[in-house]
């Protein structure tokens, strides 16, 4: 990692947490911090689970205790069992809460114009477009890719997507079990490996390998959701598995796919796979590829 880099990521944030008043504890001149009021916001007019607030925000179950309890003392803020269900604690604003939320909303936008009224019309097409560049950069960053048990939630979840859009996506559908098998136990080490990948704690990705000892190994459920698409988790899954195989000893790894995905083609192709002859007979399949991997 360059060094320089690291001194402009400082950099920026160091200009950011400045201009938009992040180190004052009267954030958008109201009587809290930063925290308080973004928490405010996540809050929402209709509630949010407290366990889908600490994904979100990523913050700490401790802290995110001390701040609801401080939004509760100041009246802003109810914390209960969910209604549904009692094992689910909830947080709710208040009919104040919601004024002092729709007050920020109404100073948060205030601000954005400020930052803005100072620079020319082309200035502020360049910066608008350079922060929804860094958005999606940061929001890649934020992407966690692990091995996780095929069967467990998140495996399940995503293969279940996969399948869905594969039914959705293809010709004539898409039966699992007219296809090869990718069973959990055949992704599950020393077997294979399964990987997921996930974004605030949720699952947006997976991708998994089938390992044949000497025999080439074998790219399997490939599938990345339509939210983070172009964020180059693809990518980063397959990079994933193809150090995973090396590790293993795999010197060729496989795939087959259908002509309907043409991203993934596409991503093969620029990641170093050939087209070979068909290597197998997978009905679904139009394209066979292979990569020797060094």
């Amino acid at each position: 990692m360059k060094a320089a880099w690291i001194q402009r990521v400082r950099s920026f944030n160091r200009t950011v947490t400045e201009r938009i008043g992040a180190l004052n504890d009267r954030f958008l001149g109201r009587d809290r911090p930063v925290g308080e009021a973004r928490l405010l916001w996540e809050i929402g007019t209709t509630g949010a689970e407290i366990r889908d607030l600490r994904m979100r925000l990523s913050l700490d179950s401790a802290y995110l205790s001390r701040l609801l309890r401080s939004l509760e003392q100041q009246g802003l803020v109810n914390v209960g069992e969910h209604p549904s269900d009692r094992r689910v604690r909830r947080a709710v604003l208040t009919d104040a809460g919601l004024i002092e939320r729709d007050e920020l909303d109404r100073r948060s936008t205030d601000l954005a114009q400020r930052l803005l009224e100072q620079l020319t019309d082309k200035q502020r097409a360049r910066v608008v477009a350079a922060m929804e560049e860094v958005e999606r950069l940061l929001t890649a960053s934020m992407v966690t890719i692990a091995v996780t048990n095929p069967a467990a939630a998140d495996a399940r979840w995503c293969v279940a997507r996969y399948f869905g859009e594969l039914a959705s996506r293809f010709e004539k559908g898409f039966d699992p079990a007219q296809s090869i098998s990718a069973d959990a136990h055949e992704m599950t080490p020393p077997a294979g490996v399964f990987l997921v990948a996930r974004l605030r704690e949720r699952p947006v990705g997976c991708g998994a390998l089938k390992l044949h000892r000497d025999e080439p190994a074998e790219l399997k459920r490939m599938w990345v959701a339509p939210s983070v698409r172009g964020l180059g988790v693809g990518a980063r899954l397959l990079r994933e598995l193809e150090e995973r195989a090396r590790a293993a000893g795999v010197r060729v790894l496989r795939l087959e796919t259908n002509r309907a995905l043409k991203e993934a083609i596409a991503l093969y192709r620029a990641s170093g796979y050939r087209e070979v002859a068909p290597f197998n007979a997978e009905p679904y399949a139009h394209h066979w590829f292979e990569k020797r991997l060094s």
